[in-house]
């Protein structure tokens, strides 16, 4: 008999350039532009979160690319202005914007795109099927579809796919009304996974396993996007992860439909930590990916050191030993 091995695992966290992380995550004397060189080969993942407040440029998708380890994955948000201004009306041209603006030259390292909708949206079945019929489902698809952009992107545009990889799509909801059977069979029925989102409890926190795929924001478990996680919370979502890699639903998992998922053998999770404002986010998804046996170079003693091929600014540094 064939045992089959578990689905991957990526632990990561939600962007990398935050103020309060210099001089504490990163060493005083790295230069900004290394920060991300830095976090990629600190741990296996980042989420792009400023395509979710304006439209990237090519060169930036293209740079981040090449700054970023063969094995790294991004995941990157969906623009805001389809989720929370237009709420899903008339979203074609925007999206088609969104596919052409050069999230496609992550290449091979782009991973889910996530689509997070705002506490104020309520479910509404018709709207959100729409929206879930027009997401493409592979990179030929999504170019497809990016062509329809309009005029201001002329001259900041790439579509240069060589060769077609599938795409990936997490929902992550707010509203309560979500917490309904009929949106998980309707995610069930487009291959889209559900965020699992810990938010100190302030919006649902559900598990429905929906696609080939769990995806997963941990927002802070008791001061949503403060907190940290100790050891007993980073075991209960290790054991999660272990479980849904390996294709199976947890005993105490908090459901919207009492269907259970289809069969599968293993799932690929995505897990970005995304309490950042007390630096907490890179050492709790280093200690969470240290417990699943992923790569990450926090040390032993609880810091992360200067990775391989990351360069220090020899001004800051001198000014920082001047400073003692």
């Amino acid at each position: 008999m064939v045992i089959e091995s578990p689905g991957a695992a990526f632990v990561g966290i939600s962007g990398w350039r935050y103020a309060p992380w210099r001089g504490a995550f990163y060493p005083v004397e790295l230069p900004q532009r290394e920060e991300l060189a830095f976090a990629s080969r600190s741990l296996p993942s980042i989420e792009i979160n400023g395509s979710f407040y304006s439209l990237q440029r090519p060169e930036l998708y293209a740079s981040w690319y090449a700054a970023t380890p063969a094995d790294f994955v991004f995941s990157v948000k969906g623009p805001r202005y389809i989720t929370h201004r237009l709420r899903l009306k008339e979203v074609q041209i925007p999206l088609a914007n969104f596919l052409a603006s050069g999230v496609l030259a992550l290449r091979e390292k782009l991973g889910p795109i996530l689509w997070q909708f705002p506490p104020q949206l309520p479910y509404k079945p018709e709207r959100f099927e729409a929206f879930f019929e027009m997401l493409p489902r592979d990179t030929r698809q999504a170019v497809i579809l990016a062509r329809e952009h309009d005029k201001r992107l002329d001259g900041r545009v790439w579509l240069d796919v060589k060769e077609n990889r599938p795409l990936r799509h997490a929902i992550e909801i707010r509203h309560p009304s979500f917490v309904d059977p009929d949106f998980i069979a309707r995610l069930r029925r487009h291959g889209l996974a559900l965020v699992v989102a810990d938010t100190a409890k302030r919006w649902p926190l559900l598990e429905d396993l929906t696609a080939d795929f769990v995806y997963m924001r941990l927002h802070g478990d008791i001061e949503l996007y403060a907190s940290g996680y100790d050891d007993k919370a980073l075991d209960f979502w290790a054991l999660r992860i272990d479980r849904w890699r390996r294709g199976g639903q947890v005993e105490d998992a908090r459901l919207a439909s009492s269907e259970a998922a289809g069969p599968a053998s293993r799932r690929d999770v995505f897990c970005y930590f995304d309490n950042d404002i007390k630096v907490r986010a890179p050492y709790d998804a280093a200690r969470l990916a240290q417990r699943l046996g992923l790569r990450t170079s926090l040390d032993a003693k609880g810091y992360f050191p200067v990775p391989e091929g990351v360069t220090l600014s020899k001004r800051k540094r001198a000014k920082s030993s001047e400073e003692g």
